[in-house]
């Protein structure tokens, strides 16, 4: 299998080189003899762009082939293969065998070839939505598989052949890996990472072409949607992961590399704003091609972080040699990037100019820019160390106070903008118009600032922490009144629908929602952005306590109080484990009882620790094992009480489904069956027929 898989890489690098030196040839080609008028060449160059498409083809195959002979090995312990070798081991369970294929740095970056084969071969079957578009969006592709596959066979080969003798077990995979999560978590982020070239090379190729239009955006928008859907769940799975493994009782921590994951997202979502005014009024189509260009190399980036050693992160792979392929590859992009806008500039002039700061037009630019704001910040925040380590010779690193301060007020300004756009009227919004649309988010935001400080938060009793709870008020205050303006968005239309087709009010809003099911699945997700600001501003009370627990021993945190029970040893094939079993208690009522353990590795020769976690709506209750009194000997357990955190992971399952409603095509409207008939205007001809639909 070894041999076979490197056969096969090889063969997928000659045939994503035919592709992309054929498609080029071609395109080229077919451009100068359309230049000159019809002329039997035509079919020469058709015919060479077909055999383009099908080597393309191939070469989806040939990486699957790859990546199947990866994943046998890891099956079969093969040891043979130094890459098996070091990330497995015998008694690992089936599941995290099969994770061992984006585990190290060469199986991850065969992963990515192939599901960039993959997303190729979904285009070239779909080719025909536009034959000559689709044929330049193919062979920027296979210009990507091609670097990518060069990495595979001479920079980082997954098939390389463990020197000496045959080891009879692994070394196994890293601890933090073996958990369910991460069997979900890299195959999510990665296609959200990789589906990113799609649209950029729709972009890259409708600008080299000059195409016309915006029908480059129609083909990509469900691309990019679906690419955006799985970057979210990849980053959220992540946090969730970092939550339930990592044993510190966050979620987020700004890590370079989940910064790494965050600011193509940030990017991204800029994108899908902003192409609706390109769509609507056929503005900022400059800044809608700069975005996507931008969404890609911040995926360069992401990778190139990840896999160069240049930071130290938790998720981060050993050092290499590697990032110096990914600095040339991406200076190549940006240089082909810029060349072509400077050619065609003029192809993307504006058909319109904004008409007024009170606008849905001006909703969309203030979210581009607040978002690109946060981009650049949390850009500056990752390359810091690296940058003062080149100009000074030492790594600042900058601390997570430094990315709150910034993005925390950024994070409030787009929520308001979450339920201000909507509100507003496309080229400019009438007085009036305001007054009825903002009265009611306004009188809940006010309603809802004033209940929690009469509740109990109020910024000026908090001391240091005053500033978090203030923004947390905000935030709280905020989102109630998005909730009422996406509410009142939908019974307005739901009350339209009532009138016309006379059914009932519940009725009435599916049928608005399935008319237009990008707007309102629209809603839907910035609805799931609202609970996630929810879940995330409970974060300003969180509260901790560390105590060392023997047989009987009980302590308080919020509303539970919890009694070590027991505290004893376990061991499998895989792993020795120890652990504490702790009744917890709210009032005299028995809740659960929870078993944090610390676990030993046997085959990497290292620790890791599993939370134990009780989640309600009110509350998480999370209690970690960190290991035993050097004394006593008796365990050492941490306890955190955070508050809404259930909301967060609540708010990304809408924000998915969100997407994937407004992902469906829209119903037209139906006919009503005996239409009534409409008075003619004088000068109409009696013999033709008017009817109210």
């Amino acid at each position: 299998m070894p041999e076979f898989g490197s056969f096969c890489l090889l063969l997928g690098l000659v045939l994503a080189v035919y592709t992309l030196v054929a498609g080029t040839i071609s395109l080229w080609w077919s451009g100068q003899i359309a230049a000159a008028g019809p002329s039997p060449q035509l079919a020469v160059s058709n015919k060479l762009q077909e055999t383009a498409r099908r080597a393309g083809i191939a070469s989806f195959i040939a990486v699957t082939g790859a990546a199947v002979a990866l994943v046998w090995a890891a099956f079969t312990d093969d040891y043979s293969v130094s890459y098996i070798l070091h990330h497995t081991n015998r008694e690992l369970a089936t599941a995290y065998k099969f994770s061992a294929l984006w585990s190290g740095q060469e199986g991850s970056l065969l992963l990515w070839s192939w599901l960039l084969a993959t997303y190729g071969f979904v285009l070239r079957i779909r080719h025909k939505v536009d034959v000559r578009l689709s044929a330049f969006a193919s062979t920027i592709l296979a210009s990507a598989q091609v670097f990518f596959l060069l990495l595979l066979n001479f920079a980082a080969p997954p098939f390389a052949i463990e020197p000496g003798e045959l080891a009879t077990n692994g070394f196994g995979l890293n601890p933090l890996l073996q958990y369910p999560e991460m069997v979900i978590h890299p195959p999510m982020l990665y296609l959200g990472y990789v589906g990113f070239a799609v649209p950029f090379a729709f972009a890259l190729g409708a600008l080299m072409m000059r195409y016309p239009g915006e029908k480059w955006i129609h083909i990509t928008r469900r691309w990019t949607m679906v690419t955006w859907m799985f970057l979210t769940c990849g980053i959220f799975l992540g946090a969730h992961w970092a939550y339930s493994v990592l044993g510190w009782g966050g979620y987020w921590g700004w890590d370079p590399v989940e910064n790494a994951s965050l600011m193509p997202w940030l990017t991204g979502t800029a994108f899908l704003h902003s192409v609706m005014m390109q769509e609507k009024r056929g503005m900022m189509k400059s800044w809608n091609v700069w975005l996507i260009f931008s969404t890609f190399l911040l995926t360069l980036l992401g990778t190139l972080l990840t896999r160069a050693g240049l930071v130290s992160s938790v998720h981060a792979f050993a050092s290499s040699d590697i990032g110096y392929w990914f600095v040339g590859y991406m200076v190549l992009v940006l240089a082909v990037c810029l060349f072509t806008f400077f050619k065609q500039r003029d192809h993307l002039v504006s058909e319109n100019r904004l008409e007024s700061l009170v606008s849905r037009e001006s909703s969309f630019l203030f979210n581009n820019m607040v978002l690109l704001a946060a981009c650049f910040t949390v850009l500056w925040g990752t390359l810091f160390p690296v940058l003062s380590e080149y100009v000074q010779g030492t790594k600042v690193t900058v601390g997570a106070p430094f990315y709150n301060r910034v993005n925390i007020p950024i994070g409030l300004f787009l929520l308001m903008l979450t339920g201000l756009g909507p509100l507003l009227a496309w080229r400019s919004t009438s007085l009036r118009t305001i007054r009825r649309n903002f009265v009611l988010p306004g009188l809940a935001f006010a309603l809802s600032a004033i209940g929690l400080m009469l509740g109990g938060i109020r910024p000026w009793t908090a001391g240091d922490d005053w500033q978090s709870v203030f923004f947390s008020l905000l935030a709280f205050s905020l989102g109630a009144a998005v909730v009422t303006a996406i509410s009142s968005e939908f019974l307005r239309g739901a009350n339209v629908v009532h009138t016309q087709t006379g059914v009932n009010l519940f009725s009435a809003i599916g049928v608005l929602m399935r008319r237009n099911t990008r707007r309102y699945g629209g809603y839907l997700v910035h609805f799931g952005i609202v609970v996630m600001f929810i879940g995330i501003a409970g974060g300003a009370f969180n509260q901790s306590h560390e105590e060392t627990m023997g047989f009987g021993d009980e302590t308080r945190i919020g509303p539970y109080r919890l009694v070590c029970k027991s505290y004893t040893q376990d061991s499998n094939a895989n792993y020795d484990t120890d652990f504490a079993l702790i009744d917890v208690y709210k009032g005299k009522e028995f809740v659960m009882q929870m078993a944090p353990e610390k676990r030993f590795y046997r085959a990497s020769q290292t620790f890791s620790t599993m939370v134990a976690l009780h989640s309600t709506a009110q509350a998480d209750l999370y209690v970690i094992f960190m290991g035993r009194d050097p004394d006593s000997q008796k365990p050492i357990v941490k306890f955190f009480l955070n508050p809404l955190i259930v909301w967060i992971w609540i708010g990304v399952l809408i924000v998915v489904l969100g997407t994937l409603f407004a992902l469906v095509p829209s119903a037209s409207p139906r006919r009503r069956e005996n239409p009534a008939p409409v008075a003619l205007p004088a000068g109409v001809p009696t013999g033709v027929e008017v009817q109210r639909v």
